[in-house]
């Protein structure tokens, strides 16, 4: 049986957007890949094998669910960090797994160091440190005691990263507070150095702070919105584009995302009919219409009705009518013969013609990375050239 859609990741887009970001992050740090969210909606599970084939090896989660998923699907040598979420039952099997996990609170380094006692290897961590996003991350306070605690417990515990993030580096309007969480940073970690604790990686920057603030990068950088072709913000873009030492003529990103499903049906309505359910839509001539199995059920999202497009013929067609639960219409009229079967492109490209979902965004009002993870998990990936 198959989904009424299906989502396609073309690995030459994943290619030139690896090497781009790597070229500007430089040699010294160490790339990690940024795959919450199910992979910014690209998939875990299909995005990691895909992400290897393009030299990627580490790669950073959300929750233990996530890393159980990428853990599924990953080379054995490939790593896994946790940035987020993970149950003080959960931590025994991260250990056991070699997963390396953020800590940022007193309870989680003491249950660290309980489970790691228990599975006979240390704990792999990235200790967490607050620098003014005020979200998760010790406070300068508390070092003391991690210090202290730390040095009892040396044996049970692998240093394997330092790091902090910041507050919407995509904004040069934050550039005062991401500057400060940066000195913040390299104060803090100074003093910890002084103290005896050394960390193998140290890492604060995101996609949108290594392309705006190259001095950030350090000796890790996490990506996430970038490595899928999406800038992290207007700002970013710009920045990037237009600097002095690196004009581009084209966009250096790829999108590496694209959403496809077919015409499941056309019909012929007369003039001055009220299209699909409600009264939002009246035709005012004789109209073709086109029927499109997705709906709000499948990420396609109410708020698009009367105003999104897709591409069927290489030609816009727009939404005419109310987006239901599992289909909506659009309007052939105008367009070249259209029949059941045909394709239709929901995010991408087609002829000469591109939705992007920075214009699907904005008709949804949505950002780029809301509606990339609202892409529906059951959606079918698969791998293009």
């Amino acid at each position: 049986m198959k989904q009424p859609s299906y989502i396609e990741l073309s690995r030459s887009a994943l290619k030139k957007n690896l090497h781009y970001l790597k070229k500007r992050i430089g040699k010294q740090a160490r790339y990690v890949s940024v795959i919450k969210g199910n992979a910014y909606g690209h998939g875990i599970r299909e995005f990691i094998p895909l992400a290897e084939e393009c030299g990627v090896d580490y790669f950073a989660v959300f929750d233990a669910y996530e890393a159980f998923l990428a853990l599924s699907a990953k080379r054995p040598e490939s790593q896994i960090m946790i940035m987020g979420m993970i149950e003080d039952s959960e931590l025994e099997w991260a250990i056991a797994e070699d997963i390396t996990f953020f800590v940022f609170e007193k309870e989680r380094l003491q249950s660290a160091v309980r489970y790691a006692k228990q599975v006979g290897k240390p704990a792999r961590i990235h200790l967490e440190l607050e620098t003014g996003l005020h979200r998760t991350g010790f406070e300068e306070i508390e070092l003391s005691w991690v210090i202290e605690f730390i040095h009892k417990h040396y044996e049970h515990i692998q240093l394997e990263g330092i790091c902090t993030h910041y507050a919407g580096a995509e904004s040069i309007a934050n550039y005062v507070r991401v500057n400060n969480q940066y000195n913040k940073f390299i104060e803090l970690t100074k003093m910890l150095a002084e103290r005896g604790l050394e960390f193998r990686f140290h890492h604060t920057a995101c996609s949108a702070a290594a392309l705006t603030y190259p001095y950030m990068c350090m000796n890790m950088v996490r990506i996430g919105i970038a490595q899928y072709g999406f800038w992290p913000g207007e700002e970013t873009r710009m920045y990037n584009l237009l600097s002095d030492d690196m004009r581009f003529t084209r966009d250096p990103l790829k999108r590496v995302l694209k959403w496809k499903t077919q015409v499941m049906s056309t019909k012929v309505v007369e003039a001055a009919q009220f299209l699909s359910y409600g009264h939002s839509h009246l035709t005012s001539r004789r109209t073709k219409v086109a029927a499109i199995p997705i709906g709000y059920y499948h990420g396609y999202r109410r708020s698009l009705s009367n105003v999104g497009h897709v591409l069927i013929k290489g030609r816009k067609a727009p939404v005419v009518g109310m987006v239901n639960m599992n289909m909506f219409l659009v309007d052939i009229t105008s367009l070249p013969p259209v029949q059941k079967g045909d394709e239709v492109v929901i995010i991408g490209e087609q002829g000469k013609q591109a939705i992007t979902v920075a214009s699907f965004s904005d008709a949804s009002k949505l950002v780029n990375y809301e509606l990339l993870t609202r892409l529906p998990a059951q959606i079918p990936r698969y791998i293009i050239p």
